[in-house]
């Protein structure tokens, strides 16, 4: 299912606070079925991206197409409803938004709130526990008493029971060690393949961006700056620095031996096997 603005502007309003254009004539088409990485620096206009994705941000110019849906000024009750259905949203610590006596009645709220008739929803629980990778016996479960990594995936389930043909996370690995943050992007991108879903996944982590993405949005100051293939972006690192952003590992490496050997490397390395193949074809391995 494909994501599209089109000039769209959006301010972010929560009682009395007020932020004005977190969002600035932001026009894009993201791919159905494509995994999409949003970086950029803190306030860029990331999250709002997200949330705009989902409903949660109300344009104020412009409009949100989510499929054949579309999100307007105007918002429809009926519209964000339907958007909210198709589009799943992972925020960041996830787990804080668990509320519910068991697992299986924080995971069965979504559909149930959906239409979804009670004994179904029992079963979806069943089977993205399953998917999570968490035992059967955990639905019984208080999900305070579980571990960190352990709620995150509760709370993760929980999305995927509305069964969302979009997902969109917020820096989903955030606060886990580097095993769980990994086996969480790697469900992920099991999913993603699997379902043939449409994801987007804000991230600061640039290693992230080149293991599980195709394409990546650079945000600056609620704007689109670029939308492009991971290589491409991660080809200009001077235009990078400008933007505030790193690049991985296996970048820095090349760049740093470029400069310092002479040596151009056929190719823009992203990971340690392009880097590794790249320094035997010119000889150096």
């Amino acid at each position: 299912m494909e994501v599209k603005f089109e000039n769209v502007s959006a301010d972010y309003q929560l009682g009395p606070i007020r932020s004005p254009l977190v969002l600035q004539s932001v026009d894009i088409a993201i791919r159905s079925g494509s995994f999409t990485a949003v970086v950029g620096y803190t306030g860029a206009g990331k999250s709002s991206l997200l949330k705009a994705m989902n409903g949660l941000l109300i344009p104020t110019q412009g409009q949100v197409s989510i499929g054949d849906l579309v999100l307007t000024p105007k918002k429809s009750k009926q519209v964000l409803n339907s958007i909210r259905k198709r589009v799943g949203m992972v925020f960041q610590f996830p787990e804080s938004q668990l509320f519910a006596e068991t697992v299986e009645k924080d995971i069965c709220f979504g559909p149930i709130n959906f239409g979804v008739p009670a004994e179904e929803a029992k079963e979806i629980a069943k089977e993205v526990l399953e998917q999570v990778g968490l035992p059967p016996d955990i639905s019984s479960k208080s999900p305070f008493s579980l571990s960190g990594g352990q709620k995150r995936r509760v709370a993760i389930a929980g999305i995927l029971a509305m069964k969302p043909d979009i997902l969109v996370l917020d820096e989903p690995g955030a606060g886990l060690d580097p095993t769980g943050k990994k086996d969480i992007l790697n469900l992920i991108s099991s999913w993603h393949r699997e379902r043939e879903m449409t994801t987007v996944l804000v991230t600061h982590d640039m290693e992230d961006v080149v293991t599980y993405a195709e394409n990546v949005i650079v945000m600056e100051k609620g704007r689109v700056v670029l939308h492009d293939e991971v290589k491409h972006v991660f080809a200009d690192h001077e235009q990078l620095e400008k933007w505030h952003l790193d690049v991985p590992d296996a970048r820095r490496f090349q760049l740093n031996f470029e400069q310092q050997s002479g040596i151009k490397l056929p190719k823009v390395c992203l990971t340690l096997d392009e880097l590794a193949d790249a320094l035997i074809e010119v000889g150096l391995v």
